[in-house]
């Protein structure tokens, strides 16, 4: 017997192979196959050559009264026992190897299914029930058949589909560039799987979807073009979800990028506009803006906001209420003011014109009206329990409102944005309070001293620790003094503090350039020892490791300056000829690595000299040329040193620094052979009533005959105690400044000290005396041995011209 023919379409789908029985064209039996004998139970000797008539059940007119035959109504036979078996008959045309025309029967159980029932139900179901969009289309790309119960279909007409172009039924899904993809599919016959593209479906024109689009040819069994086939699957809600992901990601990465509160606001808007909003506006409380901390909780009252941001795309163009910058008061009341109250974000899906909110708010209404706003959400800015400010986000060209994932959205950035604000906020206000320490820290006016003519400028960038001095000294000397410490922040400011205030006396005590570097590299080293065992645990705080400094000390009497630096550019000389000497090979290494000694520069300087201090904040670095071009403008002749000091500030600087800005000035004087008188003596007892009667006459050749007791009785004192404890000549010598200034100098070092004698001991008071009569006193080494000096004042008003120095 041979193997039964498939039922076509069937493939593997039936429970039993069909039963096949061959016909000839008098419907006698002529083959009777082994299903045939299962189904039936005659064998087929029995059935081979009889006709097949007597196997049919006659219809039951009473039990069925529809007796027309139609080919979807089972076929009753009687099968061996007489019993009735409802089947489901298939007839095929063929003819026999003789040439004959018979007929192949395909017979079935009517309750099993087969093939053809499968393949049927599939097909129905891919065109009334799957939620994937099929879509049949012929060879000019018209609509022959479609998904009646996709969701962008759903009840649209049949009517109004079949037979038109896919570019009429949906244009913004079937877009130009998507029928050129269609066409290629259907010549090449390569498909295209999972392109992306938005529009709006025939069945919801309100509302943009977005659509994974795949297509694949069909054919017929020659393999003949019919068309193409199109597969629709609505991921909205797949891209909207990954949309939000990329969005809070890239939020993550560039909000917050800056400790500054204006541009963290800008951030948050950079990000949100034509993402999730058309316009987006960022307020925040006015003392925030300062740095300030308002209470806890919500606000309840009224409060005084200023806008840090606002951002719109080009389409919506929205014009804000209140311009960046401005500040104003929340009308009540209004979503904003509620929104303030419980802290709760509020979404407005739909802005009726005529609500009765609007009226509240005027100014925001006309904007909205004009700009044709259609949804808003405010969201609060709130981080560690206070509130900050708000944020409102607009919608008017975007044809969806926003919804609850929108509103989602919208607190998830508001809620990072708070939390980088308010670290803004609390960095401000640490910069202010650094601000203000490191201003009380650094002088108010610079001291009055007859040895240089000086002006400053000093620009903070930031709260650092740059520091400047300018330090009277004995002898009618000054020291000038510019520092920096690394980093910033209020450590910063504290160690620059400590740094002046011991350069300051360091200077004081006369010890050269280079010793006062060395004593304040050795307090950097027990500054950075104690920093780190108290903020060990601390990991914001850092303990400034190093800082830089350079020193200048100048004699109007000798014309001769002392340079040291560590690790910090050295000062700039401006000869009165215009000719620029820098000051080379003096840099040491920074404060607080305590690895080199410093070294002193010493040179002569004709009076009138310009002496240029300045930090890496003016001039950059390297790689700028700023000291070139420092160099050029100080070259050039200025009428006065203030007028210098701004037109250097002018050329290098465009705008606020970044870094703290300092430069000092310093145009030399000296000191008139007419305002000093010195002698020198053998140490002999003898030369101490000299010593009195010429400096008696010194006085009252200067008109200070008041001042002869008490300068006799300084000299006396500080001339005989040379001679007791040193060995070698002995200089006197007198310094008309703003203050007379006796000086002693003898070949010991020995540094003198005060004692308090008992009322029995015969000596021990001069010193005493001495500091009782002198306004100041004190002493200095020098190559020789030391130098005692004391002053005594004059009387000069601050206003007075210096009587002992001559001006350039």
């Amino acid at each position: 017997m041979t193997t039964p023919d498939k039922v076509p379409g069937s493939g593997d789908i039936a429970a039993t192979p069909p039963a096949r029985i061959l016909l000839d064209t008098n419907g006698v039996i002529t083959e009777w196959s082994e299903e045939a004998e299962t189904l039936l139970g005659y064998s087929s000797d029995e059935m081979v050559g009889r006709p097949v008539w007597p196997l049919l059940v006659p219809p039951d007119p009473a039990a069925d009264p529809d007796t027309s035959a139609g080919d979807d109504r089972p076929v009753r036979l009687r099968d061996r026992s007489g019993r009735t078996v409802e089947t489901e008959w298939r007839m095929y045309p063929r003819l026999t190897a003789e040439g004959a025309a018979a007929w192949t029967v395909l017979l079935c159980r009517a309750d099993e299914t087969h093939g053809g029932d499968f393949d049927r139900a599939v097909l129905d179901a891919l065109m009334t029930e799957s939620p994937i969009g099929l879509h049949l289309l012929d060879s000019d790309l018209r609509v022959v058949r479609f998904n009646t119960a996709s969701p962008g279909m759903r009840g649209v007409p049949a009517e109004d589909i079949i037979g038109q172009p896919g570019t009429v039924v949906a244009p913004s899904v079937v877009t130009d560039t998507v029928e050129d993809a269609l066409r290629r599919v259907l010549h090449t016959g390569r498909p295209f799987i999972d392109v992306a593209q938005r529009g709006y479906p025939p069945a919801d024109h309100a509302h943009e979807h977005m659509y994974s689009l795949s297509a694949f040819r069909l054919r017929d069994r020659t393999g003949k073009a019919l068309g193409v086939a199109t597969l629709v699957l609505d991921v909205t809600e797949r891209h909207k979800y990954r949309l939000r992901l990329e969005l809070l990601n890239d939020a993550s990465m560039r909000i917050g990028t800056t400790l500054d509160i204006s541009r963290t606001a800008d951030e948050l808007a950079e990000i949100a506009v034509g993402r999730v909003a058309d316009a987006v506006a960022v307020d925040v409380l006015d003392c925030v803006c300062r740095g300030e901390a308002p209470g806890p909780g919500p606000i309840a009252g009224e409060s005084t906001f200023r806008r840090v941001a606002f951002r719109t795309t080009e389409a919506a163009a929205l014009q804000p209420a209140y311009a960046v910058g401005e500040t104003a008061t929340y009308a009540f009341p209004t979503p904003l003011t509620q929104t303030l109250t419980d802290l709760h974000p509020r979404l407005i899906p739909r802005i009726d014109e005529d609500g009765e909110w609007l009226a509240h708010d005027p100014v925001r209404r006309d904007r909205i009206r004009a700009g044709r706003v259609r949804s808003l959400i405010v969201v609060p800015l709130a981080a560690r329990g206070i509130v900050l400010g708000v944020v409102t986000l607009y919608r008017s060209v975007t044809r969806d409102p926003f919804d609850r994932d929108d509103l989602t959205v919208a607190a998830e950035l508001a809620a990072q944005t708070a939390l980088c604000v308010d670290n803004a906020r609390r960095y401000l206000r640490e910069r202010n309070t650094a601000l203000t320490l490191q201003n009380s820290l650094l002088p108010r006016q610079l001291p009055t001293q007859s040895a240089v003519d000086v002006a400053f400028s000093y620009l903070p960038g930031h709260a650092g620790g740059t520091w400047y001095d300018v330090v009277p000294l004995s002898g009618a000397r000054v020291g000038l003094v510019v520092g920096a410490v690394a980093g910033e922040g209020l450590l910063a400011v504290a160690t620059m503090g400590r740094l002046r205030a011991a350069s300051h006396s360091l200077a004081a005590l006369d010890l050269a350039p280079d010793e006062v570097l060395a004593h304040l590299d050795d307090l950097m080293l027990r500054l950075g020892e104690e920093g780190r065992s108290e903020i060990a645990n601390d990991p914001v705080e850092t303990q400034p490791a190093t800082a830089r400094c350079v020193c200048v000390i100048y004699d109007p009497a000798s014309h001769r300056a002392e340079v040291a630096c560590a690790g910090h550019p050295p000062p700039v000389l401006v000869h009165p000829d215009g000719h620029v000497q820098p000051v080379e090979g003096t840099s040491g290494p920074p404060l607080g690595n305590g690895s080199a000694p410093y070294a002193t520069w010493e040179t002569q300087l004709p009076e009138g000299t310009l002496i240029a201090l300045y930090s890496e904040g003016l001039v950059g670095s390297p790689a700028d040329d700023g000291v070139a071009r420092l160099r050029c403008i100080l070259g050039q002749p200025h009428a006065s040193v203030q007028e210098a000091c701004d037109a250097v500030i002018y050329s290098e600087l465009s705008g606020r620094p970044a870094q703290d800005v300092v430069l000092v000035l310093a145009r030399t004087r000296v000191l008139s052979e007419d305002r000093v008188a010195s002698w020198t003596f053998p140490s002999d007892p003898a030369i101490v009533a000299t010593a009195r009667t010429l400096v008696d006459r010194q006085l009252a050749s200067w008109g200070l005959g008041d001042l002869s007791f008490t300068t006799e009785l300084v000299i006396s004192e500080l001339v005989t105690n040379a001679i007791r404890y040193a060995r070698g000549t002995i200089q006197v010598r007198l310094i008309r400044d703003r203050t007379l200034i006796c000086e002693v100098t003898d070949g010991s070092s020995a540094a003198p000290h005060l004692r308090h004698s008992r009322a029995t001991d015969e000596g021990g008071r001069g010193l005493l005396l001495v500091a009782q009569l002198a306004h100041r006193w004190g002493t200095r080494r020098n190559d020789r041995g030391k130098t005692i000096w004391a002053e005594q004042t004059l009387g000069l008003e601050p206003h007075d011209e210096p009587p002992t120095a001559s001006a350039p």
